[in-house]
Order: C-alpha cells, then structure tokens, then sequence
C-alpha cells in the first residue's frame, strides 16, 4: 500500500467479520483484547466506521437501545469489506516496512485469513527478510572493509539484528503453522468474543 496502513478501519473489518456490532461494543473488545496499535480511541474509532461506511466496506443493519443509553447502529461488513480486509491484511504481513507496529496488527487480526492464505504471505514476509538481512551483512561488510570504525555502523548493526530476530520468529510461525500446531479456528468464534465482551 503507497498510503499508511489504516490500522483502526482494518481492525474495525476483521472484528466485524466475527459478528455485526455497535462502535462501542468494537471500542470495548479493542481495549480488553489489548490492541495497543490501535490509538486516538475512540475519536478514531468512529472516523474509521465513517469512512468504512462512505466506502461501502461495511453497512449499518439495524439501530438498538438498552434502557436508557442513547441508540447506537450496528454495523456488518460487506462483501467488498471482506476482500478488502483480505488484501490488506496480505499486504501487510508479507510487505516489512518501518513502522513495525503494521505488522503487529497483522499478526493480530492474522486468523480472519484462511489459513493457507496466512502461509503463503508468511512465507513471502520471510523471503523478503532473507533478502534484507543478506542486504544487510553485504553492506556491513563492505563498510567494515573500507576502514569505518564500528561506532559508525552501529544503527546498521541494530536494524540487522532487528530483522534476524523478526526472521527467526516468522520462521517460528511458518512452522507451527504447518504442523498444524497452531489452533486457527477459534479466532472467529462469535461465543469467544461474547465471552471478551463479559455477556452471557
């Protein structure tokens, strides 16, 4: 994506995908589920459901009130809501950039993707690592050799240790994954997130 990562619409999508909701039950499950990447709430929150809505990537179904609290629209995702969270979300995960907290939203909202697909942009985030990383130790190098005291290249050194250690994780995950170690269904389980939102 050329634009910044929308990392509050693209929450907002994969937290619809589990069940229809109101904002403020949305604002809750990110707060109890710790999405800390998601910031500015609930300000953004609500200019994210604008913009999903103008989009068309989600719908309002139907207007509720509980006792005396104001009305509040429940909002479902789209069709097109659904592909575009799909194609975010690949993007995301298999593109590194420098701001690392994308690709923990990815790795966060990662089990609305079948399982396959989370894979195959897993692999592709890996590969691209490697090639960073052999980037990165041929630039060392070569700095090194020309005679440049360490000190110099120590922030080189940091963004190098940085990518190994995300490499040797995803790598970590790639193999859960095909082992079959890692549980995928009960990411979109409607009675998990009832249970999040302490309803009965």
């Amino acid at each position: 994506m050329a634009r910044r990562a929308d990392l509050v619409g693209l929450t907002v999508l994969a937290l619809l995908t589990v069940r229809a909701s109101h904002p403020y039950e949305l604002h809750r499950l990110i707060v109890d589920t710790h999405k800390d990447y998601v910031t500015g709430l609930p300000r953004s929150l609500y200019h994210a459901v604008e913009r999903l809505t103008a989009d068309e990537l989600i719908a309002p179904v139907e207007t509720v009130r509980e006792g005396r609290r104001p009305e509040r629209t429940v909002y479902e995702i789209t069709d097109e809501g659904r592909r575009e969270l799909a194609t975010r979300l690949r993007t995301l995960l298999e593109t590194p950039g420098p701001d690392r907290r994308t690709f923990t939203a990815a790795v966060s909202l990662v089990g609305v993707l079948p399982p396959a697909d989370a894979l195959q942009s897993l692999r592709t985030r890996a590969a691209t690592l490697e090639g960073m990383l052999a980037g990165a130790d041929g630039h060392l190098g070569a700095m090194r050799e020309s005679g440049l005291p360490d000190l110099l290249m120590i922030e080189l050194d940091y963004e190098r240790t940085l990518t190994a250690a995300e490499l040797d994780w995803v790598r970590a995950l790639v193999a859960r994954l095909e082992s079959g170690r890692l549980d995928w269904s009960s990411t979109t389980d409607p009675e998990l997130l009832a249970k999040v939102l302490g309803e009965r």
